[in-house]
């Protein structure tokens, strides 16, 4: 996975994450993962990329779903929450029946 995608993949966690309502902490964990994002763009000397372009176009263009799929790969990476992590795996089942 490039370096590029792997953003992408965090940009859309935060955008999957956004969407669990349910999820009483969901501030604290989008503030986690806003700075997790900083750090990640600081380390890979990613200043030249436009952050937002790219969370715009994902968060127009990006099935729900696939945030979701991206949560479920970027909260452990970043020691996230077992019960957020069950809870999205449970609205990804959802959306699977839908």
């Amino acid at each position: 996975m490039s370096v590029e995608d792997e953003l992408r993949l965090l940009i859309g966690a935060y955008f999957g994450i956004q969407e669990m309502d349910e999820y009483k902490l969901k501030e604290y964990i989008l503030k986690d993962i806003e700075e997790y994002i900083k750090k990640f763009v600081e380390l890979h000397s990613l200043a030249s990329i436009d952050v937002k372009e790219i969370a715009e176009e994902i968060k127009d263009k990006v099935p729900l779903k696939r945030k979701l799929q991206d949560s479920l790969i970027a909260l452990p990476k970043m020691d996230g929450p077992l019960d957020l992590i069950l809870m999205i795996k449970e609205k990804l089942n959802e959306q699977s029946e839908n």
